[in-house]
């Protein structure tokens, strides 16, 4: 065999151990980082990465990412960075046992993605609404379709007791909430916003205790 023969066979087998030991060990380094970097603001964390050729890792990019979490704490700022990352993988299954949202406390919350499609639902407790906002008594989801959320709460200030129905809905991408009071309008809330993701439906179903709610968005 002549030289330039012999070292082009060479490089190929040093190119083929490079892939082989890239496939062995990339994947779980990638989910080690991912580990550390949820695990600042969550316990009981799970990650698994897979991707093939894994050396596309390299690139931020994996074909399938399943990460579960006992509690998460969300920052806006973290949440924000992960969903950024989540646009370079192909499937992803992420669940929360519980979430703490700013004062919002959500659980057994799930999030998919397909192509660019996210699907995310959680379950909200009402004994969770009092604790976060004692005035509160009940919410309950009273109507839901075309992408909206009617929700209707008891609260009492001062005394004094009063049920207010407020629409949960898509807003430029965003989730808003508006009372369903005259000059509405003037109270809205927005209760998610990211300039990563798109916000295209809301709905909601009553179960023992609280309600569990759904959406749909799309990555931008």
């Amino acid at each position: 065999m002549r030289p330039r023969a012999i070292a082009a066979v060479a490089a190929a087998a040093v190119l083929l151990l490079l892939l082989v030991l890239a496939q062995l060990f990339l994947p779980g380094i990638a989910a080690d980082n991912l580990r550390d970097r949820i695990a600042r603001s969550g316990t009981g964390v799970s990650v698994e990465v897979d991707a093939f050729p894994a050396i596309e890792l390299l690139w931020h990019q994996a074909d399938k990412v399943v990460v579960h979490v006992a509690q998460y704490h969300s920052s806006t700022g973290h949440l924000s960075s992960l969903l950024d990352e989540a646009a370079n993988v192909g499937t992803l299954d992420a669940s929360a046992d519980v979430m703490q949202a700013g004062l919002l406390t959500l659980r057994n919350t799930t999030l998919s993605k397909r192509d660019n499609t996210l699907r995310a639902s959680a379950t909200v407790a009402e004994s969770d609404l009092r604790t976060s906002i004692p005035m509160l008594q009940s919410v309950q989801p009273i109507a839901s379709g075309g992408g909206r959320l009617t929700l209707r709460g008891t609260a009492t200030l001062f005394g004094v007791s009063a049920t207010v129905d407020a629409t949960v809905a898509a807003s430029g991408g965003a989730v808003q909430l508006q009372p369903d009071v005259p000059f509405g309008s003037l109270a809205t809330i927005t209760v998610f916003s990211d300039p990563h993701v798109q916000v295209q439906g809301m709905s909601a179903t009553p179960i023992p205790g609280g309600f569990r709610v759904f959406g749909v968005a799309q990555l931008r």
